[in-house]
């Protein structure tokens, strides 16, 4: 089997593959691969579909994750993967069959059903453009019309965990917590259970700041990144929250899914 300079982790689905890919994405932080790179085939219909996808793999010393409802398509990567000396690892199967066993019941057996356009699938749409139009506070007043509204300093992943929430269907607003900024007024007409303080260590900020500020371009030693303009941030981001009587999460080392997750359980 010949290795590829770029190692690869394929994702093989009869719908868009996205299951798979959280998988792959969550196992794959618990690693320190380099070179490596997920590769989703979506929407796979026919056999010839899979053969080219296991051999191209086999060829570049990868894997293959995969969720697919047909037999028939099922058993086309098992006798592939025998074939070609190709890893697979099987995301729905054995779910679907511990669920047969146990309440002895049919699948349906249609790809796609977790994204099918019912009510739901609008409803997350429209929480994602919401998120989208009340990044960083863009709009106060949509303060009162959020599920959810998530308070913290600058760079402590306030956009990307309003966006994950978002694709759970929740209308977030996340809002910069700046000492020289005024809070809104709304905030405090927010029913309970809605606001959500985010913190995170102080030298774990320093050097996310230090990183995006080298992204920029712009010199290391800005205010911005110091260590004492950190700490002060976040005291007086602790007294907002206090004030608020808002729960706070600690981001340092979480994944986003992990903050969610935490966000969720209130709910």
């Amino acid at each position: 089997m010949k290795q590829a300079s770029t190692r690869v982790i394929a994702i093989c689905s009869d719908a868009i593959g996205e299951t798979a890919e959280a998988v792959a994405m969550a196992t794959l932080r618990q690693f320190e691969l380099a070179n490596t790179e997920i590769k989703r085939i979506m929407n796979v219909r026919h056999e010839d579909e899979i053969t080219r996808l296991m051999e191209d793999v086999a060829e570049r010393g990868g894997l293959v994750i995969y969720t697919i409802v047909q037999p028939e398509l099922r058993e086309a990567i098992k006798e592939e993967s025998i074939r070609l000396n190709v890893r697979t690892v099987d995301i729905m199967g054995p779910m679907m069959q511990a669920v047969i066993d146990t309440f002895n019941d049919t699948p349906k057996r249609l790809p796609g059903l977790l994204h099918r356009l019912d009510e739901d699938y609008f409803r997350r749409i429209e929480a994602v453009e919401f998120a989208v139009n009340n990044d960083d506070g863009k709009d106060v007043g949509a303060i009162l019309k959020a599920d959810i509204i998530l308070l913290g300093v600058s760079r402590v992943s306030k956009t990307p965990l309003s966006i994950f929430l978002a694709h759970k269907g929740k209308k977030v607003v996340n809002y910069p917590v700046v000492p020289e900024l005024t809070p809104p007024a709304q905030l405090r007409e927010v029913t309970n259970g809605k606001i959500f303080g985010l913190t995170i260590d102080a030298e774990q900020l320093v050097k996310i700041r230090s990183e995006r500020l080298k992204s920029l371009g712009l010199p290391l030693e800005a205010h911005y990144a110091s260590l004492e303009r950190v700490q002060a941030e976040l005291k007086y981001a602790h007294s907002l929250f206090e004030t608020l009587g808002c729960p706070v999460i600690d981001v340092t080392d979480k994944a986003i899914e992990e903050t969610a997750g935490l966000i969720m359980q209130y709910f």
